[in-house]
């Protein structure tokens, strides 16, 4: 493999951890910014909404995670045990991320005095939200049960599992607001856990990249 190439694959196996830094970066900095509100009380989305303080650094979280998310996808895609659903999803939820990030909500809150009526930005942001939570849940899904049978993969295929039935619970109770007012805390536990999921798939994949150029190095010095 020519070293531009190593290179370009190591940088997009990289985008797998780097989406989930940035974007839990922004939502713990805005989340702190929300003069008047408690850091855990406001959703992700109401973060970066046309009132809230600061929303550019939440935008940023959501495009910044959409982004790395697509790259990251592909790079995926050229690992056999992966198949052809799991990166799409995954490619799929960070496009979602994106159109997240552009298409904002109105209000920072769900509920106030003077809310008249959605936009259609924030009906678009509804739509593709919905969309990015059920990828996220379902790409490590579709990932443990391809890599279940694979030598160097085996051994993510139950905790990928684990992350993602937790997460699909996480987000069972946030869409209930059983847990009102903590509804804002389940959310961020809810997407953390799949964003955990693809950092842990981004670091074996990185391991396995470097065991193959080992490999490769050795067989020509020999």
């Amino acid at each position: 493999m020519a070293f531009g190439e190593a290179a370009r694959d190591r940088f997009l196996a990289s985008c797998g951890i780097a989406g989930p830094v940035v974007f839990t970066a922004a939502w713990v900095a805005s989340s702190l910014l929300q003069t008047g509100h408690a850091a855990g009380s406001v959703q992700l989305s109401g973060l970066a909404a046309m009132d809230a303080r600061d929303p550019e650094l939440m935008m940023a979280g959501f495009i910044g995670l959409g982004a790395c998310s697509v790259a990251f996808g592909s790079a995926l895609r050229r690992v056999p045990a992966a198949g052809t659903a799991g990166p799409w999803l995954v490619t799929l939820a960070g496009a979602a991320a994106v159109a997240a990030g552009v298409f904002r909500r109105d209000h920072l809150l769900l509920t106030g005095a003077g809310f008249t009526g959605e936009s259609w930005h924030n009906q678009v942001h509804d739509v593709v939200s919905g969309v990015a939570y059920a990828a996220m849940i379902v790409a490590p899904l579709v990932l443990a049960h391809g890599f279940r049978t694979a030598p160097d993969w085996a051994g993510l295929s139950r905790p990928l599992r684990v992350l993602a039935l937790a997460s699909a619970a996480a987000l069972a109770v946030f869409a209930s607001g059983v847990v009102h007012p903590w509804n804002a805390t389940v959310q961020r536990v809810a997407v953390t856990l799949p964003l955990t999921a693809e950092v842990l798939i981004a670091a074996r994949l990185l391991a396995v990249g470097r065991r193959a150029r080992a490999g490769r190095n050795a067989r020509a010095a020999g």
